[in-house]
């Protein structure tokens, strides 16, 4: 059982069977009597997001996630298809799991995968991943007084505001965790 004083943005714990993952988290301490701690969870097993509220000194049980990295092989059309590093162990994991993130993925990806016994839960990317770009409109610098952008297309669909110099072809950097260009590789 941990203290909900301790619960930060990433952390897991268990209430009522089921498990939940801290999105967004905020202490409040009012004038008189004791600090609430609202959150916004992340059920794993669902997806669904729901906020809760806890009053200081309660407690929920703690739970550990175990990590497994993987490689990403292939979409099978109803699951994604991933191997254990290791063991050579393949793994299911349905389409809902990764909802937006599935365009980050790309076939011999390195990432890691959260289990709770044999049960995938989670996931976690690469800070950054090399992408190709297959669509970029032909965009010409003229009187902007800020950085000009445009909005490209990479091989797996994924949808980025890129400088205007990125063109069709041209191989870029994009942070997994904001969805943003980095660079130019």
């Amino acid at each position: 059982m941990i203290d909900v004083n301790q619960l930060r943005r990433g952390v897991t714990f268990t209430q009522d069977g089921e498990i939940y993952k801290v999105v967004e988290y905020e202490h409040r301490k009012p004038g008189r009597g004791k600090a609430t701690i609202k959150v916004n969870v992340r059920n794993m097993r669902t997806g669904v997001n729901k906020p809760l509220t806890f009053t200081s000194g309660d407690r929920v049980e703690d739970t550990r996630l175990d990590k497994r990295a993987v490689s990403y092989l292939y979409d099978d059309g109803e699951f994604y298809v991933f191997m254990d590093s290791e063991t050579y162990s393949q793994y299911f994991v349905s389409h809902g799991a990764f909802g937006n993130d599935n365009l980050f993925l790309m076939e011999n990806m390195e990432l890691e995968l959260l289990f709770n016994d044999q049960e995938v839960l989670d996931y976690i990317f690469p800070k950054s991943v090399e992408m190709d770009v297959d669509y970029a409109e032909h965009a010409v610098a003229g009187d902007t007084a800020n950085g000009a952008t445009k909005e490209i297309v990479t091989n797996t669909g994924l949808k980025v505001r890129t400088p205007l110099f990125v063109n069709s072809g041209d191989r870029i950097k994009i942070n997994t965790e904001t969805g943003e260009y980095i660079t130019r590789v």
